[in-house]
């Protein structure tokens, strides 16, 4: 051993061949952390000063090669002066330049996942052998940020620059198949087969058969384009990455330009470039906010884990109803690998329900991410019952029936005569309360709430609700459940619409209001499409099911009817009047007819206008910013309320259930990370604009009492 840290280890065999091993003690993982990064140019300066160096293997003693820089450290260079931040990143890359400058062969041998800096340290080296089993990437621009240690200046010259923008812009994790393929690494074999790999690799250059120093000096010089060439080049990525990433989102288009610039670049001069364009990107509001995402997503999972942690897992699940929900939550449980009843009282709502899963499943083997072997085996673990037969086996069930308090409560005493002792009962209720659904209950300890989103397989989230009486076993193993299907459980506390519905229903309330007034809705659509947001209010309310709506606009009217009753007819009441319920039945705010792939396409309907007529109490001319203002103030101050009153723990738990339940844009971090960044005061000041509006857009006295001390809700 030459070298020995507490993240690098550098060891020599007889033939003059060094492996520099990578393995961060009292972590799971290789992050690059000061600690990493500083052992490592340790290291690397030892092997330049070392005699007779044949050859250089970077490896992994952990299941990963490196997962990237560690965010909680890095961000924190975020908010250096640019002098300063232009340091640090220069520092990396003296290391990996003096990586790719070593005097003899390199070779990554990427045993799992590589991705950001982790990645750019393969870059660095002559060669890499992956496991067929990793996955590499750059995955920045879904922070905000673009690769920052070289990978815009290497990685184009490796694969092509068209290549590299696809990797780089779309951030995604390459399998080794698509990796080989476009030339990022020079083998593929199995896991346990990569050092012996690498080492084969070294011993071909020192046979004469390969020529690394060839490889460096194509690797390194500007890369050569006629102005046609790269006209034609560039043009067209910029067209497909500016499309699909729109203007929230400046990240991509940063890197195709420093793209553009480097390939033409000595090396150097390149990573210079992206030194000076990164700098300006880390600087923005849009990377601070996609940095707060992940930061939040990791410490919502990190507190579900520690509900989940003592919890005894669920070997055995069932749901009641057979609807698309029902289905859908069948799949999910059985394609992670959970057994499930799903039991119905109609045999035709047994057929729908497994004809949903199936068709699931089948869309996964068209895209060729499960074979036909695996999906049947996944498919048999749905069990389609019409009675109680095997539910005394069941450790969790999750109530799927009509959105109705009498319904789910015949339903739920009903089930609960036909269970263990300790099995747990949990609603998909969207608005209910579920203290008031285990009134009836014998067992109302073993009862809280499992609030799924629509389309089950698709939306990441599932709100765990406990209710007065719901034990601490009872949230630990629902939310243990919730994780097993892949899904970010939050908890929160009993209330009205619980988190996501209640903020979400004084959005539709300050939409509803604008329609009173003669909005155009389709306008509204569009300003809210335009601000961020994937569909605007009234094509949400389609999408969501105008009945849906109508109902829980009930039950959040009833909770708090200081803001969210309203008098007379608004457009929602209307149109479920005529049962114009959206595009489960093709009418709603907008007509709906199938596309070429079958699915619901909007078109406008002539008729609305007239529909809607006896609804408009007024005419107003609003806005753009008006608009957004009307839309986005009840929102927030409702997020705010919900933090406030312990419905939800964490400022990082309400932004995240924002952004997973109902699509809040991301690149603004949420609703309680966008009242940070804009200030409170000039929120409530914004606020006290609307305030003819009522108590809606009236924020808390805590809100303006923040305001006056500058606090924020995330204390930074």
């Amino acid at each position: 051993m030459i070298f020995e840290g507490q993240a690098v280890k550098v060891a020599m065999d007889d033939a003059g061949v060094a492996t520099v091993t990578l393995d961060l003690v009292g972590e799971s993982v290789n992050k690059f952390n000061s600690v990493t990064l500083n052992e490592l140019a340790e290291a690397v300066s030892i092997l330049k000063h070392t005699d007779d160096l044949q050859g250089v293997i970077f490896a992994s003693a952990k299941d990963v090669f490196v997962v990237g820089a560690d965010i909680t450290e890095f961000t924190s260079w975020f908010k250096l002066e640019d002098e300063e931040l232009t340091d640090k990143l220069r520092h990396a890359h003296s290391i990996f330049n003096d990586i790719s400058h070593l005097c003899c062969p390199t070779v990554a041998a990427i045993n799992g996942i590589a991705l950001g800096g982790g990645m750019e340290l393969c870059l660095a080296c002559d060669y890499r052998v992956m496991a067929e089993t990793a996955k590499i990437g750059l995955p920045e621009t879904q922070l905000g940020i673009y690769p920052g240690w070289g990978g815009t200046v290497r990685l184009p010259r490796l694969i092509g620059a068209d290549n590299a923008c696809e990797w780089i812009c779309g951030g995604a994790q390459k399998r080794s198949a698509d990796a080989l393929k476009d030339g990022a690494v020079d083998a593929v074999v199995a896991a346990d087969k990569v050092q012996e790999s690498a080492r084969h690799l070294i011993q071909q250059v020192l046979d004469g058969k390969l020529n690394y120093r060839c490889r460096r000096d194509e690797l390194r010089a500007p890369m050569q384009f006629s102005p046609i060439e790269k006209m034609m080049v560039f043009e067209s990525v910029r067209g497909v990455v500016g499309a699909k990433a729109g203007k929230h989102y400046p990240a991509p288009m940063a890197a195709i330009k420093t793209i553009e610039k480097g390939i033409s670049q000595e090396m150097e001069k390149a990573l210079e470039t992206e030194i000076k364009g990164f700098v300006k990107l880390a600087k923005g509001p849009v990377a601070e906010s996609l940095v707060n995402l992940f930061l939040s997503d990791q410490a919502i999972k990190k507190s579900a884990g520690k509900y989940a942690k003592n919890a005894t897992p669920v070997k055995q699940a069932a749901v009641l109803g057979a609807g698309i929900m029902g289905g859908g939550v069948a799949y999910q449980s059985a394609s992670k690998g959970t057994p499930i009843i799903m039991k119905d009282i109609r045999p035709e709502a047994l057929e729908l329900g497994l004809s949903e899963a199936n068709k699931l499943f089948n869309g996964q083997i068209e895209r060729g991410r499960l074979t036909a072997a695996k999906a049947l085996k996944a498919m048999n673990g749905i069990t389609p019952a019409l009675s109680y037969g095997e539910f005394a086996h069941v450790d969790l069930i999750v109530e799927a029936v009509v959105e109705n308090v009498n319904v789910k409560k015949s339903v739920l005493a009903e089930t609960e005569k036909y269970l263990a002792d300790d099995a747990i009962l949990a609603s998909n209720t969207s608005t209910i309360s579920i203290t008031e659904l285990a009134k009836d209950l014998k067992r109302p300890e073993n009862f809280c709430g499992m609030h799924f989103f629509n389309p089950v397989h698709r939306m990441p989230l599932v709100e765990v609700i406990r209710g007065e009486k719901s034990s601490d076993e009872a949230i630990a193993k629902t939310v243990a459940y919730a994780q097993a299907m892949g899904k970010t459980p939050i908890v929160v506390n009993d209330c009205p619409g619980f988190l996501v519905n209640r903020v979400l229903f004084p959005y539709f309330a300050g939409f509803s209001l604008m329609m009173k007034e003669g909005a155009d809705f389709q306008l509204v659509d569009k300003t809210m499409e335009r601000f961020g947001w994937p569909m605007g209010p009234a094509y949400l309310l389609d999408v969501v099911g105008v009945d849906t709506a109508f109902h829980a606009d009930q039950v959040m009217a009833e909770g708090f009817p200081d803001r969210m009753k309203h008098e007379g007819i608004n457009a929602v009441d209307c149109l479920f009047k005529l049962e114009r319920f959206g595009q489960k039945n093709g009418k709603g705010f907008y007509a709906y007819e199938p596309d070429r792939k079958g699915k619901p396409k909007k078109i406008f309907d002539a008729d609305i206008i007239e529909i809607l007529a006896p609804t408009v109490a007024s005419h107003t001319e609003l806005s753009e910013e008006d608009i957004i203002a009307r839309m986005m103030i009840p929102l927030c101050i409702e997020t705010a309320r919900c933090l406030e009153e312990n419905i939800v723990a964490s400022a990082a738990e309400a932004d995240m259930g924002l952004i997973y339940g109902i699509g809040f844009p991301p690149y603004l971090g949420g609703a309680l990370h966008y009242l940070d960044q804009m200030g409170l005061q000039a929120f409530c000041e914004l606020a006290d604009k609307y305030s003819h509006l009522g108590k809606l857009y009236e924020p808390t006295a805590r809100m303006r009492e923040m305001a006056t001390n500058n606090e924020t809700y995330y204390g930074n």
